[in-house]
């Protein structure tokens, strides 16, 4: 009991001179409006709205990072591995290429997806995305090479990706399958079916 006079006083001399709200005053004021958000705040969230929306779900969270000469390969399950090899080799033409060379992380991340969808729609099967790579021996991964690794495997679309040879632009750039559409399925039937006869 004693201790807690003690207290009591100790508490009373620290305070000083405070002095209570007076009532009334003891609450935020809620009834001022905010002020409207000035142009440059609302194009900032058109543009992060905009940007969630192309994005597709892609993360540009934490990734691990692939080192500069570590190949890209990666494959679907039922993707024949004969496949995957003559993807590797070039064996397939490029249809389009996707240059994200020298690009911002969020640029990237808003183009690939719309990049993938438009190559799908068109039927194409093998495109090529050029990203860049470290070019020494003891440089740093490259941070984009290792977000399209993470984010390739996201798409529904892509069967497989590997690296490129050198010719094609080497651990620079990605080779990219495309699985068929229906549109293109029906139209492989049908020219079996005339094939036959």
């Amino acid at each position: 009991m004693v201790e807690g006079c003690h207290d009591d006083v100790d508490f009373r001399a620290l305070m000083g001179d405070v002095r209570p709200l007076s009532h009334g005053h003891d609450r935020a004021d809620i009834s001022r409006q905010r002020g409207t958000p000035s142009e440059a705040q609302l194009e900032r969230r058109r543009a992060a709205q905009q940007g969630d929306k192309n994005a597709d779900g892609l993360s540009d969270d934490f990734v691990d990072l692939v080192p500069p000469f570590d190949p890209l390969e990666y494959r679907r399950d039922g993707i024949q591995l004969a496949v995957v090899e003559r993807l590797k080799h070039g064996g397939y033409p490029i249809q389009a290429s996707l240059h994200l060379l020298r690009r911002p992380l969020h640029e990237c991340r808003r183009e690939l997806p719309m990049f993938i969808r438009e190559a799908f729609a068109a039927d194409l099967r093998s495109v090529l995305i050029i990203h860049g790579r470290s070019r020494e021996i003891d440089a740093p991964a490259n941070v984009l090479r290792s977000y399209l690794a993470k984010w390739l495997v996201t798409f529904d679309e892509v069967q497989a990706f590997v690296s490129a040879q050198e010719r094609d632009g080497g651990l620079g750039a990605t080779w990219v399958m495309l699985r068929k559409s229906e549109r293109a399925r029906a139209n492989n039937r049908e020219r079996q079916q005339k094939r036959r006869g």
